[in-house]
């Protein structure tokens, strides 16, 4: 799903002739077009969708709206690692999680992050 998110400019520059913005999503970052919006300014929050600013919003408003999404998920979703999410839906977990009652993954045991399941194949 391709979602319209709020999200509050945090610096205003130039790239390639184009004005464009550091956007925060509720704790993500992403660069996003201000060509439709462009007296949009740092500190303002703005609707993006595919990123491009397309309309100016209130800070009570965005808020509302990003605790909405992040509690029904849908940040995750729109967000996310994509490689998370591919594991989720194939029912495995997610062996990077930041779950603090996870086994974590010490410098000393690299092959459990880089080795991944070998098939074997027969000719």
């Amino acid at each position: 799903m391709c979602l319209a998110v709020p999200g509050r400019v945090l610096d205003i520059g130039e790239k390639d002739g184009t004005r464009m913005a550091t956007v925060d999503f509720g704790g993500v970052q992403k660069e996003v077009c201000l060509e439709y919006l462009p007296d949009l300014q740092v500190g303002e929050y703005a609707i993006v969708h595919v990123g491009f600013a397309l309309q100016r919003l209130d800070e009570e408003s965005a808020k509302q709206t990003l605790e909405l999404f992040a509690q029904l998920g849908m940040l995750q979703e729109e967000f996310g690692d994509p490689w998370e999410q591919a594991a989720a839906a194939g029912g495995e977990p997610w062996p990077f999680a930041d779950d603090p009652d996870a086994d974590p993954v010490s410098a000393s045991e690299p092959e459990r992050v880089l080795a991944a399941p070998q098939e074997e194949v027969q000719p």
